[in-house]
C-alpha cells in the first residue's frame, strides 16, 4: 500500500462516480482529501462520513470548478485551512450525449467547460501552490474515448483528448519544479454517468476487451493512488488507460 500520509489532496467532481472512490481510497492511504461538489452536498457529506468512518479525513468544498473564479476560490480555501495542496486530482466530469448533427451549440459547451475547462482552471490555481513548495501530483482523470474516439460523443471524446494534451503540456512546462503531471484514463466503468450505455452495450463492451470484464471505480483509483505516491515521482507526462486492455 502506498503512503500518503501528511498529504493534503483535491478531488474535483468528488461525491460520486470513480471521483467519490478516488477520494475514498486516497483517504485510505492516509491523505487529508478535499472532496469538490458542484450541487449534490448531501452526496458530498456522505463521502466524508464513509472516510471518517472508515478512520480517515476529509471534508467537503462547494464549487462549479467549470467558472475560473470558483475553482481559484476554492483551491485558494484549501491552502488556506491546509496551509499547502499536495495533489489535486482533475475528475469533475459530464456527458452530453449526442451525433454531431443533433448535437446542440450549448451541449458542445457544456462538457468541454465541465470536462476539460474546469481542469485547466484548477491547474492553473493549483500549480501556483505546487511551484512555490517545489513539489505536487496532478492527476487528469481522461478516457478512453480520449484516445479511441466514441460515436455520439464528439463533446466528450474532445474534451477527453484535450486533458491529454492539457496533460503532456503541464508536464513539461513545471515538471522542473519536481511537480508531475499525469493523466489516467478509464474504460467502460459503471458509475450513474455511464450506466445507460453499459447496459445497452455491455455483451460487446466485454467481448472487445482483453481480460473480459467490465472495469471498477476501484480499479481506476488505485492507479491515481499510484501517481499521488512519492514512489511514482520519476513519471510523468503519461496517459495510463485503465481499460482491461480495450485500447491497445
Amino acid at each position: 500500500m502506498f503512503s500518503l500520509t501528511g498529504k493534503i489532496a483535491l478531488v474535483t467532481g468528488g461525491s460520486r462516480g470513480i471521483g467519490a472512490t478516488i477520494a475514498r481510497q486516497l483517504a485510505g492511504a492516509g491523505a487529508t482529501v478535499v472532496v469538490n461538489y458542484n450541487s449534490n452536498a448531501e452526496a458530498a457529506a456522505a463521502i466524508v462520513a464513509d472516510i471518517a468512518a472508515a478512520g480517515g479525513q476529509a471534508v467537503a468544498m462547494q464549487a462549479d470548478v467549470s467558472q475560473t473564479e470558483a475553482a481559484a476560490e476554492l483551491v485558494k480555501a484549501v491552502q488556506k485551512q491546509f496551509g499547502k495542496l499536495d495533489v489535486l486530482v482533475n475528475n469533475a466530469g459530464t456527458t452530453r450525449d449526442n451525433v454531431i448533427m443533433m448535437m446542440k451549440e450549448e451541449d458542445w459547451d457544456y462538457v468541454i467547460d465541465t470536462n476539460l475547462k474546469s481542469a485547466w482552471n484548477c491547474s492553473k490555481a493549483a500549480a501556483r501552490i505546487m511551484l512555490k513548495q517545489r513539489s505536487g501530483r496532478i492527476i487528469n482523470i481522461t478516457s478512453v474515448a480520449g484516445i479511441a474516439g466514441n460515436a455520439g460523443q464528439s463533446n466528450y471524446s474532445a474534451s477527453k483528448a484535450g486533458l491529454i494534451g492539457l496533460t503532456k503540456s503541464l508536464a513539461k512546462e513545471i515538471g522542473p519544479r519536481s511537480v508531475t503531471v499525469n493523466a489516467v484514463a478509464p474504460g467502460f466503468v459503471p458509475t450513474d454517468l455511464t450506466n445507460d450505455i453499459i447496459t445497452q452495450m455491455k455483451d460487446k463492451i466485454i467481448e472487445h476487451t482483453s481480460l473480459q470484464r467490465l472495469g471498477t471505480a476501484a480499479d481506476v483509483a488505485a492507479v491515481v493512488v499510484f501517481l499521488a505516491s512519492d514512489e511514482a515521482g520519476f513519471v510523468t507526462g503519461q496517459v495510463i488507460a485503465v481499460d482491461g486492455g480495450m485500447v491497445l
